[in-house]
């Protein structure tokens, strides 16, 4: 019998990264990245309680060993398994500091988490999903999560990973003090298209998603806004029916049926 299916996800903390294992560990054996253990050990644990597969590997994206040396720990840790999804959701680098006061490391640091650890990823990520392509039930996919501007909490559903790219806000308009977060966002947005373009064809889906609203966690407890409902809870970007019942914003995320683009 061939060995069940793996998802990737890099940049799993408390937030929309622990909701993104939970909805593709319902079909998937999956791998959480993160640099700080501390970030993925509860929902690995969550997982496997529920008799789920789940391994977390602290990883440091921006460093092209490290994130080398976490996939040759999947493939050990999974033979034999096709990788069905790679999920780059790391959103490290955040800085609200006006242009002239920013700093070269706070600046170099948006770029880093984003653009640079997404090339790592996708390097590694890439040839395993090459591999994949016509042994999963869809299409072998890599997806980009992008995050919209603080000043800008507006929602887009996504329906479906796209060949492509879906966007607005920090990865299409920079905002004030944001220079360093929309450089990065700018950055991944056109190396997700870049890779559309070059792996399509050979079946491989590319989709950047973009979160368009901040998302309710502790690091935004404090950010205040005029609607009640301008923050998107977590679990309404991986569990979209539930979120509807509940009158919160959704964003479904992972692979939905839906009737077009």
């Amino acid at each position: 019998m061939a060995a069940k299916a793996i998802a990737i996800i890099a940049g799993v903390g408390a937030g929309t990264g622990a909701s993104i294992a939970r909805k593709f560990a319902q079909n998937y054996s999956v791998a959480l990245l993160a640099r700080n253990p501390s970030n993925y050990e509860p929902i690995v644990k969550e997982i496997e309680t529920r008799g789920g597969k789940a391994i977390g590997i602290s990883t440091d994206v921006t460093n092209a060993h490290s994130v080398r040396d976490a996939f040759e720990q999947i493939a050990k840790a999974f033979p034999g398994s096709s990788l069905a999804a790679a999920v780059y959701n790391v959103g490290g680098g955040f800085a609200r500091v006006p242009f002239l006061e920013l700093s070269e490391e706070q600046f170099t640091a948006g770029y880093e988490s984003t653009a640079l650890g997404g090339f790592l990823f996708s390097q590694a990520a890439l040839p395993w999903l090459i591999t994949a392509e016509g042994k999963t039930e869809h299409p072998p996919t890599l997806i980009f999560s992008g995050m919209s501007s603080p000043n800008s909490p507006l929602v887009l559903t996504i329906t479906k990973p796209l060949r492509g790219e879906i966007g607005a806000t920090a990865s299409v308009r920079g905002s004030a003090n944001f220079s360093s977060l929309a450089t990065g966002k700018f950055a991944l947005r056109a190396l997700s298209q870049s890779l559309a373009r070059e792996f399509g064809p050979q079946g491989i889906h590319v989709g950047h998603v973009i979160l368009d609203g901040v998302i309710d966690i502790e690091r935004t407890k404090h950010w205040q806004f005029d609607a009640p409902d301008a923050k998107i809870r977590p679990e309404s970007v991986s569990y979209p029916a539930q979120a509807r019942r509940e009158h919160s914003p959704v964003v479904i995320f992972g692979f939905a049926n839906c009737s077009g683009d």
